[in-house]
């Protein structure tokens, strides 16, 4: 039997106690990194930003929402950017719509959701004549766009209750793939009537941008994705046919578009497209969830969101 002096037990007591001590801290320090808030980086300035915080590129320092609704009311088309999965970004869609509304009554909506062919369908809805679940059979939502309705619902309940005008801004959801496989020369003559007037593939910026996206297609699926410039076609056919949309249709009005952020990043997408169209004044507001990267040359203001909180 090994027997213990009184100092080899306030030894080991001591050595419990320490260890005991040790690995409370580390759990304290453990959780309380996990639990530190997330913060978007801006590769371009070196600076992080918490979540809710509007930043603007100009001065690249933060503002209030009012001096940014404030902003915007000297823009005849303002582009809100999203990620089409994060229901954070649809609910800052809806407190931008609705305040730009209530300043000024003479507001149009144009939709990436939608294409152009469902228009009669969007007036329908604009003008209160169809219930939800009509309106979702006529624009064949499922079909086409394919991400929950329920995101988007709000937006929509708005521009009902409040009649506003919605222009689709999209082409048929057919056509990009069989350009993206077969090139804009092989589309049939009824596919071809719904593109763009112009389509400008000369930016080299934009292809650039567009490049790695492709790579990380192909890499997965080559058959699917057999060459970059047809790839890079149908991108610009959608920029384009947008601008075209949003040109066709501003009027006298002042527009908000909602389209997916990497159609708005840089302007180099919809919006300095729309602009060589119509000459009209414009600003983007790009969403970026906290914990990501971006950078502040993205769009005029930077708006970090927290980190998505609702199943998809």
């Amino acid at each position: 039997m090994i027997k213990f002096s009184k100092t080899n037990n306030i030894r080991l007591n001591t050595k419990v106690i320490l260890k005991t001590f040790c690995t409370s801290i580390l759990c304290i320090l453990f959780v309380g990194c996990a639990m530190a808030p997330k913060k978007l980086f801006l590769k371009d300035v070196s600076k992080s930003f918490p979540e809710s915080t509007i930043i603007s590129a100009a001065t690249g320092q933060t503002v209030s929402f009012d001096e940014l609704i404030n902003d915007l009311s000297s823009a005849r088309v303002i582009y809100i950017g999203e990620k089409h999965t994060d229901p954070n970004h649809h609910e800052i869609q809806v407190k931008i719509i609705e305040h730009i509304f209530k300043a000024q009554p003479n507001t149009a909506i144009g939709l990436e959701m939608v294409d152009q062919t469902y228009q009669h369908v969007l007036d329908q809805w604009s003008q209160g004549k169809l219930s939800q679940s009509s309106f979702l059979e006529k624009v064949h939502w499922y079909a086409n766009w394919r991400f929950d309705y329920e995101l988007y619902q709000e937006i929509f309940s708005f521009i009902k209750e409040n009649k506003i005008r919605v222009v689709g801004l999209n082409i048929p959801a057919h056509i990009p793939p069989k350009i993206r496989l077969g090139g804009i020369e092989n589309l049939s003559d009824d596919d071809k009537k719904y593109l763009p007037r112009n389509i400008d593939t000369t930016n080299k910026l934009h292809r650039d941008f567009v490049e790695p996206t492709f790579r990380q297609h192909q890499s997965m699926n080559k058959e699917r994705f057999p060459s970059f410039d047809y790839f890079y076609s149908v991108q610009c056919v959608w920029e384009d046919a947008m601008a075209e949309n949003i040109a066709d249709n501003l009027g006298g009005d002042v527009m908000v578009v909602l389209a997916g952020n990497g159609h708005i990043v840089h302007k180099f997408g919809i919006p300095d497209r729309a602009f060589t169209r119509t000459n009209a004044a414009f600003k983007t507001i790009y969403l970026a969830s906290a914990g990501s990267q971006a950078e502040l040359s993205y769009a005029d203001y930077i708006w970090v969101t927290p980190l998505k909180t609702k199943p998809n």
